[in-house]
């Protein structure tokens, strides 16, 4: 079965998360997603969300011990340490893939997002959530220092202090909690209203010019943890370079018109 399942609708891609955990098979599977994603330039929106009975479960702990037991868990000194870091590092790629996807990404979260859940979500650009979410930074709780992007990303969409919180006791939050940290943008009813809810975010940012919407993710993506005169000149040099184009044009026609402008990322 597939692990992850891609539909398109329009310029707007759906990836489907058909299993409720993560086992080894998923990182990868991720990864190449994303991967073929970024080297489309016709896919202007990304939606991720989840067929199972939650939207992650985090790690298949049975399945990695079964595949990875005696990296993780084994004796030895520098060889076996040194297999493991590669490990963690090859792991981590499957969500750096997502946040380096020049295509905005919306994650819709229904029901449990616990552990490498979160570490998903926080690589998303926007997050919408079902009333029934409840997110965890698990790891904690099973002896793991989350290491799939949690920690990194985490301060910067709700704080350090919040991160530190949620971090550091592992417990669980609900969807109201989420919302008012800012870890998601809205809260609707259901599954089926997460999923309309961020189709139509995704649809909203697509019917945006596409090379620019690519540039505020790139400039943001810049910006973060940088002075604001460090963005201001990357901003700068960034619309020196790529503000000359047909769909400036076309907004400008459009506009003039008074009808609904067609972009084409030229």
């Amino acid at each position: 079965m597939d692990l992850i399942r891609q539909t398109r609708d329009g310029d707007v891609v759906t990836l489907t998360i058909t299993v409720p955990t993560m086992a080894p098979a998923f990182f990868a599977e991720c990864e190449r997603r994303f991967t073929e994603l970024a080297a489309d330039a016709s896919r202007r929106a990304v939606v991720v969300r989840s067929s199972a009975r939650g939207f992650s479960y985090g790690l298949d702990l049975p399945a990695a011990m079964a595949q990875w037991g005696a990296t993780m868990t084994g004796g030895g000194l520098a060889a076996r340490r040194s297999e493991l870091h590669g490990l963690i590092r090859q792991l981590q790629r499957s969500f750096t893939a997502i946040a380096a996807c020049p295509a905005p990404v919306i994650a819709a979260v229904h029901g449990p997002c616990l552990g490498g859940g979160v570490d998903l979500i926080a690589a998303c650009d926007v997050r919408v959530a079902a009333a029934d979410a409840i997110f965890s930074v698990r790891e904690t709780r099973i002896a793991i220092v989350a290491d799939l992007g949690s920690l990194q990303r985490l301060p910067a969409i709700i704080g350090p202090a919040h991160t530190r919180e949620l971090a550091l006791t592992g417990r669980d939050i609900d969807a109201a909690r989420a919302h008012a940290l800012g870890l998601v943008t809205r809260v609707e009813a259901d599954r089926d209203a997460a999923w309309a809810a961020a189709a139509a975010v995704a649809a909203e940012i697509a019917a945006n010019p596409p090379l620019t919407v690519r540039g505020v993710k790139q400039v943001l993506d810049y910006s973060a943890g940088k002075s604001v005169d460090d963005g201001l000149a990357y901003v700068a040099a960034w619309n020196a370079a790529f503000l000359a184009s047909e769909d400036l044009g076309e907004a400008v026609a459009a506009f003039a018109q008074k009808r609904p402008p067609r972009f084409t990322g030229r």
